[in-house]
């Protein structure tokens, strides 16, 4: 299995890392890090977080307050969003009508 980025999302990962990298040097890294490693988990078992919006789930992050909310799409796990927790809890939603033809 394999993992994909949506465009929005990976803008969202990287606003994030640079964020907190401003914050305090060596965060940033930290956060990539730490999505990373929950990406790898989610992976290890797309099917095991919690089911959100239809085939839509989520994984939180361990050390940040954010979630990752992906689908799996044949063998691939889409990254539909990687979202803060207390900022707009439904504005990815947009984006799967995007993906639908």
């Amino acid at each position: 299995m394999k993992s994909e980025f949506l465009p929005e999302a990976e803008k969202e990962l990287r606003e994030a890392a640079r964020y907190y990298e401003s914050e305090a040097p060596g965060v940033g890294i930290a956060f990539i890090v730490e999505l990373h490693k929950t990406v790898a988990t989610i992976l290890d078992n797309p099917l095991a977080a919690q089911t959100v919006r239809k085939s839509i789930r989520k994984k939180v992050l361990s050390r940040f307050p954010f979630n990752v909310l992906y689908s799996v799409e044949d063998e691939t796990v889409v990254i539909v969003a990687v979202a803060h927790q207390k900022r707009r809890p439904t504005y990815w939603q947009r984006r799967l009508k995007k993906r639908k033809p």
